[in-house]
């Protein structure tokens, strides 16, 4: 009797301690989509942590990017390399420049001529970046464009914009573009990016408008000069109307070998934005990173990302891929058509057939996802409920003080327990004031 009662009393104390553990497998998944918007581009995009799937050769990841969402991919074949929370949602800053180009500039003509008014620079948010448009005064559109890659000028956006029909009007549009080209976590407000609530995007959505907008010559032009002269005023004793230079406000133009652009942003609430792209022997790359934890080093985290990516080339399996343009997408990729996004095993850096790595915090070191972890799912989930069962039927049978002290002892001590480092809880930050 005594051996059956110290049984029971076990078998309580374990499914009370299974118990307590089910809030940390739920815990642990909150970083990644809600359910009702799931993962474009391949399911291991919408997982938390870094998303990688080494083959034999394949270089390490950086072990110091800070960047909060970051994503290396192959700009020709759509490819994503790596990836550490893809879809995290975030203010874009002047990245969704980006879009706004991929909207508007199919549509003007790049040689016409328009006189600004000044209504056309109203509406601005307090401390927007400006290129230095003048009212009553007669600008070129692809100068227009211009003030907008180069300087990050809001005020060539909305002239550009009221060009078009209008700001509500242009918003709208680029909503409609985001939605075409298959970025689910993009929500625009404004049309150059100034910080909103509710204006959110992601690394794989700027990854695909940097994309799209590379495949337009003007916007590759655009993005890839480096210096310009930009209309000014009237000399009131010449006559003559002068010009300025403006320089693009990218610093790794120039200083980084085989750079083509695109476009970086930084606001108070977005910290610092980047997405580049980068060609070197016939391939071309896009990174894209996102509020790193010194907004300085944006610049350098990219360069790393795309150090590795060239050297990585051939030596990983995808983790997913860029969905094109007005296709289907598809919230996992196809078993049947591997190239459309993740292999269902990948190679871990040991050589060894496995599932692909991941981490929580790009400080660490990817590691694979262990049986049984809180991403396990179903068979987590049927275990619980299985012990929660064998608790409720021990307590009824043991309904002691000895019992209830156990309990409690258990309890107590599986609370101390430290949680699991795969829990991260993200600022949700406030909207502040606005730059480039």
């Amino acid at each position: 009797m005594q051996s059956a009662r110290h049984l029971a009393y076990r078998c309580t104390a374990v499914a009370l301690g299974l118990l307590c553990l089910a809030p940390v497998a739920v815990a642990a998944q909150q970083d990644a989509p809600p359910p009702d918007r799931s993962p474009v581009g391949g399911e291991l995009l919408g997982r938390a942590g870094v998303q990688v799937a080494p083959n034999a050769g394949a270089p390490a990841l950086p072990a110091d990017v800070t960047g909060q969402s970051w994503m290396v991919a192959d700009a020709a074949t759509g490819d994503v390399l790596a990836a550490y929370n893809a879809h995290q949602q975030l203010p874009p800053a002047s990245t969704l420049k980006m879009l706004f180009a991929d909207t508007v500039l199919p549509k003007l003509d790049k040689t016409a001529v328009h006189r600004v008014g000044p209504e056309e620079l109203q509406g601005m948010g307090a401390g927007s970046s400006l290129v230095g448009i003048k009212e009553d005064l007669d600008y070129r559109v692809d100068d227009l464009w211009r003030g907008v890659f180069l300087s990050s000028g809001a005020d060539a956006v909305r002239v550009l914009a009221m060009m078009n029909g209008g700001v509500a009007q242009t918003v709208a549009q680029m909503q409609q573009t985001a939605d075409r080209l298959g970025a689910r976590d993009t929500r625009v407000i404004t049309p150059e990016g100034y910080d909103m609530d509710g204006q959110l995007s992601s690394a794989y959505d700027l990854t695909l408008f940097a994309r799209e907008g590379l495949r337009n010559p003007d916007f590759r032009s655009y993005c890839a000069t480096r210096e310009a002269q930009f209309p000014g005023a009237f000399d009131k004793v010449s006559g003559q109307r002068g010009t300025f230079g403006i320089a693009n406000t990218d610093r790794l133009l120039g200083h980084y070998e085989g750079l083509i652009g695109v476009k970086n942003g930084y606001t108070t609430n977005a910290g610092a934005t980047f997405t580049g792209a980068a060609e070197r022997g016939g391939k071309t790359l896009l990174v894209t990173v996102m509020r790193p934890n010194n907004s300085s080093r944006v610049y350098d985290e990219t360069a790393l990302l795309l150090d590795w990516g060239f050297a990585a080339l051939g030596k990983v399996a995808p983790v997913g891929r860029l969905v094109d343009p007005s296709s289907p997408a598809p919230s996992s990729p196809d078993p049947a058509a591997p190239d459309q996004g993740a292999p269902a095993q990948a190679r871990p850096a040991d050589g060894t057939a496995g599932q692909p790595l991941r981490a929580s915090h790009p400080d660490q070191a990817p590691r694979a996802t262990p049986a049984g972890s809180a991403n396990s799912g179903p068979g987590l989930l049927s275990m619980l409920a299985g012990a929660l069962c064998a608790a409720v039927g021990a307590a009824a049978a043991l309904r002691s003080r000895a019992t209830r002290r156990r309990r409690a002892a258990a309890l107590a001590a599986l609370a101390a327990l430290p949680l699991g480092d795969g829990i991260r809880n993200w600022p949700a930050g406030a909207t502040a004031v606005s730059g480039r």
